[in-house]
C-alpha cells in the first residue's frame, strides 16, 4: 500500500493479511476517535472557560448516573469486539492446515537457515510454491531471534531450546522480505533475506535443482548410522535403546514412573541430553549430544525418526541407513 508513490505498508500477499490489516485499521480508528473525542473537548473547554480572575470559582457539577453508564458500557462493548475479532485472527494464524508443506527454519547470529523436506537448504533465501499453505517450525541455534514476513503478517519468536511454529499461504508470486524483528547482537539490522513466492510449476522445477544429499530424512538417516545411533536402537526392540519404528506420537512410560508423549520436543531433548527422560525397562547409557550436533542435523535426526512413524507427518521418504532393515 503506498501514498503518493510512498510505500505505507508492505504488500497484501497472504490470504490473512487483509483480516490482519482490518483488524488494525479498525483498532486505530476507533483509537483515534476516542483521542480526538477527548482532546477537542479538553482544548475547547479549557479556553472556552479558563479563569478571568483569581477568585472565579467554578459552577458545582452534579453526576450524572445515565451518561456515566453510558460511557462505560460502550468502550466496554467495543473492547470485546476487539477481543473477539482479535481472538478470531489470532486462532486463524496459530492453526496450520494438515496439508502445508513443512519447513524448518533456523536462527543464527546473523542469518537465516532454511530447509526442505526435499534435501535444500537455503541462506536468508526462502522458494515456496503460491496457494499451498507453508508451516514452518522454527527454532534458534544461539540467541533470541524472531522470523517476520511483513508481506504475509505473520512472526515468530525463535527461541533457543524449543521449537515453535508459524503458517501463511501465500497468494501473489514475486519477491518479499524477511526480517528478524527481536535485536539478537551487533549485526541485528543486517539479519535480512528474501523470499520468493513461485507458481507451482515453477516451484517443482525449482526443486529438481537442488537436493543433492538427499531428503532431509536420508540425511537423517546417514546421521543416524554415522552417529551408531542404529547399534542400539534396533527394530525388534531388544537394543540397549528401544525401538524407533512407530514410536512418534505415542505415549510412553519412564523410569521415574511418569509418562512422556513422543514428539519433536521429546526427541529434541533425548539427543541432547539423553538422561532426562528414560523410558522404563532401559538403562541411561545413551551418551548427550549437546554442543556436538547443530540445530539442522538435529532436526534432519527428527525428521527420519518421524519417517519410520505412520502416525508422522512427512513429506518424503527415507532411505536405511546400513544396519538398519
Amino acid at each position: 500500500m503506498s501514498i503518493f508513490g510512498i510505500p505505507i505498508f508492505p504488500d497484501q500477499a497472504s490470504t490473512f493479511a487483509r483480516d490482519v490489516d482490518a483488524l488494525y485499521f479498525f483498532i486505530l480508528a476507533v483509537c483515534a476517535f476516542f483521542a480526538l473525542a477527548v482532546a477537542v473537548p479538553v482544548i475547547y473547554f479549557g479556553i472556552r472557560y479558563h479563569k478571568t480572575h483569581d477568585r472565579q470559582i467554578g459552577a458545582r457539577i452534579e453526576g450524572n448516573l445515565p451518561l456515566e453508564l453510558l460511557w462505560s458500557v460502550i468502550p466496554t462493548i467495543i473492547a470485546m469486539v476487539m477481543f473477539g475479532w482479535g481472538v478470531s485472527v489470532f486462532y486463524h494464524l496459530r492453526r496450520p492446515p494438515a496439508e502445508a508443506l513443512h519447513l524448518y527454519a533456523v536462527g543464527k547470529q546473523w542469518m537465516w537457515k532454511f530447509q526442505h523436506m526435499e534435501g535444500q537448504r537455503e541462506i536468508n533465501e526462502l522458494h515456496i510454491p503460491s496457494g499451498r499453505p507453508i508451516k514452518i517450525t522454527v527454532t534458534s541455534e544461539d540467541v533470541l531471534h524472531s522470523l517476520y514476513f511483513p508481506a504475509f503478517r505473520t512472526k515468530y519468536d525463535a527461541i533457543p531450546g524449543r521449537y515453535t511454529e508459524l503458517w501463511f499461504e501465500a497468494q501473489k508470486p514475486g519477491s518479499y522480505h524477511i526480517f528478524c524483528t527481536e535485536y539478537c547482537g551487533t549485526n541485528h539490522s543486517g539479519m535480512i533475506g528474501t523470499v520468493t513466492v513461485l507458481e507451482p510449476a515453477a516451484y517443482q522445477e525449482w526443486l529438481q535443482g537442488g537436493g543433492l544429499e538427499g531428503t532431509l530424512a536420508q540425511r537423517g538417516a546417514r546421521l543416524f548410522n554415522d552417529l551408531a545411533c542404529s547399534s542400539c536402537h534396533v527394530d525388534s526392540g531388544r537394543g540397549r535403546g528401544p525401538s524407533l519404528t512407530e514410536i512418534v506420537g505415542t505415549t510412553v512410560e519412564l523410569r521415574d514412573g511418569s509418562s512422556a508423549t513422543i514428539d519433536d520436543a521429546y526427541l529434541r531433548e533425548s539427543i541432547l541430553n539423553s538422561q532426562a527422560k528414560v523410558v522404563k525397562g532401559f538403562e541411561p547409557l545413551m551418551p548427550t549430544f549437546q554442543g556436538l550436533i547443530s540445530e539442522e542435523n538435529l532436526v534432519a535426526l527428527i525428521e527420519y525418526v518421524k519417517s519410520m512413524s505412520p502416525k508422522a507427518t512427512t513429506t518424503a521418504p527415507a532411505a536405511p541407513p546400513a544396519g538398519k532393515k
